[in-house]
């Protein structure tokens, strides 16, 4: 391309002031940014980036005006930052793809929604393919739960089980996903809520999931990517879902209350699937309010021959989050058409220079 890659940032919260620095440091144009806060709406982005970063003469749009403003703004690229799950992000893809503008999203489900809201992706596929663009998620998970592993996988003879544990503060993603995880619920409202769904067998708890009566962990989309990406066919996956608790209050900001001592300060969510090949899965993505000596782990042990494990300790989660981002979006504008998981891209890369200078199709 030649010319810079034209950026909107959608959702303008902790993230969002990340991803607009990046990608403007990675030799993007931003020409838009939009979010629902009545508080920063007006204000100049740089506000929002902090360190004493530059004016660059782009303000913040309500959300609400997002159809008619990118309609004319007509950008390569919506970075959307909001939600978790895609029925959250439906509308401002809808927008996107009406308007054949390629959008990617830290939304955790639309990493891949295909095994959790398959109605809604295959919609929103269509969607994209008939507005020439692609939609798609990525994160932190795309690479340190998703082409980490594989690539690891390399290196093994054989692998029977794969087993992936992930923490991770909730305080450092904003309310939806905090209350996603429970944080703040009593035991027994985890139990009748978050934690009703832990015995239902495979079918059943994939008749919930694809129904939108139960929205599953992330782990439950991981699984899926890992083996859409390894080839492997599922034959059962289940979940079960557990309180983590503290034995004192811990106050969290983002919620804006105490924890109180033995009340759910997140979850440990269990994802086990059996494939025909033989090897099963068993991942755990454990999300809470940090108490003080907490911090966040990433491991994955492959089990075959060798076992092999893969240890990374305090990962600057949100940080990365957002620069794997930034570094899809050549390979997302490179893209075909539709709802096209990253299981299908080729393995992200760090982008040396401008982010223009790496897409070569469109």
């Amino acid at each position: 391309m030649d010319r810079k890659v034209r950026v909107v940032q959608y959702g303008c919260g902790k993230m969002g002031k990340y991803l607009m620095r990046y990608a403007m440091e990675k030799g993007a144009e931003l020409v838009g940014a939009f979010d629902m806060n009545p508080a920063i709406i007006g204000k100049d982005v740089c506000e929002i980036i902090g360190n004493d970063y530059p004016p660059q003469g782009i303000t913040i749009t309500a959300a609400a005006d997002a159809d008619a403003v990118l309609g004319e703004l007509k950008p390569d690229v919506c970075i959307v930052a909001t939600r978790s799950t895609v029925a959250e992000i439906a509308d401002i893809y809808r927008i996107c793809a009406k308007h054949g503008i390629n959008a990617i999203s830290t939304c955790e489900e639309s990493l891949y929604p295909w095994n959790s809201s398959p109605a809604l992706t295959a919609e929103l596929d269509q969607l994209a393919k008939e507005g020439g663009c692609t939609l798609t998620g990525v994160g932190y998970c795309d690479l340190y739960w998703g082409t980490m592993v594989t690539n690891f996988m390399g290196a093994q003879q054989k692998v029977t089980k794969i087993y992936g544990s992930s923490w991770y503060n909730v305080e450092d993603y904003g309310i939806a996903l905090a209350e996603g995880h429970g944080a703040g619920l009593t035991i027994e409202e985890f139990n009748k809520t978050i934690g009703a769904y832990n015995d239902y067998s495979s079918d059943e708890i994939k008749k919930a999931v694809e129904s939108g009566e139960y929205v599953p962990s992330y782990m439950w989309n991981q699984n899926g990517w890992l083996c859409s990406k390894l080839g492997l066919h599922i034959t059962s996956q289940v979940q079960k879902c557990i309180p983590t608790t503290w034995p004192t209050d811990l106050y969290s900001s983002t919620l804006g209350f105490t924890v109180k001592a033995g009340d759910a300060t997140g979850m440990r969510a269990v994802v086990i699937t059996e494939t025909e090949e033989g090897i099963t899965l068993e991942t755990e993505c454990v999300g809470k309010v940090y108490a003080p000596e907490e911090y966040d782990i990433n491991t994955w042990t492959l089990y075959g021959e060798p076992d092999s494990t893969l240890i990374c300790e305090k990962p600057a989660t949100v940080e990365l989050t957002c620069a794997n981002i930034i570094n899809r979006i050549p390979q997302l504008i490179d893209a075909p058409n539709g709802y096209v998981t990253t299981d299908k891209f080729p393995y992200n890369i760090y982008c040396v220079r401008p982010l223009n200078e790496y897409v070569t199709t469109k």
